[in-house]
């Protein structure tokens, strides 16, 4: 009688199709699950980390047109610099040219950067002396130019073995920053500044993309 003044609920007719479409769909999901687990591994695994032992920056004021290079030769005789950017451990990661081409290109329009700065890292340790060079490539205004050279030792801490500045007055003009002497394991056991001129080796080698004449032997130093 209850039942007739509707106080007992009344069961919805069996839809059979309905039902097996909601667990259709509980079983897509679930496999959707599982694939998102195995196309998403932990983020950790998949990050790249750049490493590197030392870092050496040149830098000079900044808008200055004048382009200087910086040279880094390491005990194997390789040689980093604007034509051969990866040489053994080295690499030339910034080359700055002054005032010519530094800029970026935003939404077709050319914005100048006031920077200039190159920079060499060292990314494995080979046993003997580093020779740090400067050079002058362009000197388009004339006067001389103050360059500031660092070089960081950045394992197992970041710490500073050299930090000093040269003057460059005329194109052509090279001189050498620092040169320190690693051991095996990477210790630094010695600094010091004699002068070595890394652009002579170019007249005599084509392994670090020198620009030879055949004909007299003399190295010409061009942009590409």
């Amino acid at each position: 009688m209850m039942d007739d003044f509707g106080l007992y609920p009344r069961e919805e007719p069996f839809d059979p199709l309905g039902v097996m479409l909601f667990k259709a769909l509980q079983v897509i999901a679930f496999l959707f699950f599982l694939a998102l687990l195995a196309v998403s591994p932990d983020s950790k695994e998949g990050k790249i980390e750049s490493k590197a032992e030392f870092i050496i920056t040149m830098d000079w004021p900044d808008n200055h047109p004048d382009d200087l290079d910086l040279f880094v030769q390491d005990p194997a005789g390789n040689i980093a610099w604007y034509r051969h950017r990866e040489a053994g451990f080295l690499t030339l990661d910034r080359d700055d040219r002054g005032g010519a081409n530094d800029f970026i290109v935003v939404n077709g329009k050319k914005i100048a950067s006031p920077i200039r700065e190159e920079i060499v890292t060292v990314r494995g340790i080979v046993a003997g002396e580093y020779t740090v060079n400067i050079s002058h490539f362009a000197a388009t205004t004339g006067q001389p130019v103050e360059a500031k050279i660092k070089v960081q030792k950045l394992n197992p801490t970041a710490q500073v073995i050299f930090d000093n500045k040269l003057t460059l007055d005329h194109t052509g003009d090279e001189k050498t920053a620092v040169r320190f002497r690693l051991d095996a394991a990477g210790k630094v056991i010695n600094v010091d500044q004699r002068p070595k001129s890394l652009l002579e080796t170019f007249r005599s080698s084509w392994r670090n993309g020198a620009d030879v004449d055949p004909k007299t032997g003399v190295r010409v130093l061009r942009r590409e």
